[in-house]
């Protein structure tokens, strides 16, 4: 492999890590998996904190070892960013107001730009690059996986509301006593029913049986098991509801559907096109297709947003 320029890219998730080293022209010319430490409160979620600047450091090492120059860092998380301040709340590392880019700049020991984002929002921007939603204005990127948060292409620009923006999942669509206690403290939140977690508990809740995650729902789904049918439908209906609210609040050409339940293929995406269909009156109506770049899209995105920052500070 030939010596070349490089952005170090890291997607940090609940339990792995993806990562790459990532050419100007797109090409990864490595990429590996790491898994994330279990995040304990008792420690503020350090040992992922560690692990994720152990990772940076280490790949920033490789490329150098391979002859390449690192031009910068993109490294995305999930949680809530405060984009002023570099720090990053998110309930499932155990942080809380985590100085994650102080941290990442003390780390590195070149005068290397940085990057921190939002998961969701970075597999957005490698969609609307490179994947579903290229050649799109007006668009948007759904993953439906343990949580779910969307990103927003408006006018041609990702959408990030100084890192707060695309939490459509804790948008309250679920009313009266059906509305469930959500992770984030509101009842009847978008997730607590149309992800794939809350699939596979509100199964479980509705027939005291246990099952192996969304996907064995909707393999009991496929063989006629009326629960499932009922678990999905509330999912389905709920779904609609948040698109059409999207659709005559931004309306979007396209909506790219990605995350796990994505696997669900047809099954999930033609209820939601007829659904959308039959609700919208006057609203412009927006192609529903899936996502293209699955679990790399975090990533890629990351290597994107970093090779943006690295010819800024290029032209500045």
């Amino acid at each position: 492999m030939d010596p070349c320029e490089v952005v170090v890219a890291v997607d940090l998730g609940g339990t792995r890590m993806k990562c790459g080293l990532v050419a100007a022209d797109g090409a990864v010319l490595h990429r590996e998996t790491r898994p994330t430490p279990r995040a304990d409160a008792r420690d503020g979620g350090r040992a992922v904190l560690d692990a994720l600047l152990e990772t940076v450091v280490e790949l920033g090492q490789k490329a150098t070892a391979e002859g390449h120059r690192v031009r910068a860092i993109g490294v995305v998380v999930p949680g809530v960013i405060d984009a002023e301040h570099g720090t990053v709340g998110a309930e499932n590392l155990e942080w809380v107001g985590t100085p994650v880019l102080a941290e990442l700049q003390a780390a590195v020991a070149e005068d290397v730009p940085i990057v921190l984002a939002h998961d969701v929002r970075a597999g957005g921007y490698a969609e609307f690059r490179q994947g579903a939603l290229a050649g799109t204005t007006n668009s948007m990127f759904l993953p439906l996986g343990t949580g779910i948060a969307a990103a927003m292409i408006v006018d041609g620009r990702l959408v990030s509301g100084d890192g707060y923006a695309g939490e459509l999942g804790h948008s309250k669509f679920i009313y009266g006593d059906a509305a469930e206690l959500c992770a984030c403290g509101q009842y009847g939140c978008l997730e607590t029913v149309a992800s794939a977690a809350a699939l596979a508990r509100r199964y479980a809740a509705r027939t005291g049986r246990t099952v192996d995650g969304a996907r064995e729902v909707m393999e009991l789904l496929a063989a006629g098991d009326p629960d499932a049918a009922q678990v999905w439908q509330d999912a389905l209906t709920a779904l609609i509801d948040a698109l059409v609210l999207y659709t005559t609040l931004v309306a979007p050409t396209r909506i790219a559907i990605g995350g796990g339940l994505i696997g669900a293929g047809e099954t999930l995406l033609q209820p939601l096109r007829e659904g959308v269909h039959a609700r919208l009156t006057f609203q412009r109506e927006p192609e529903i297709v899936a996502a293209v770049l699955g679990e790399e899209a975090g990533m890629l995105g990351a290597a994107q947003m970093a090779w943006d920052r690295a010819h800024e500070e290029e032209t500045a």
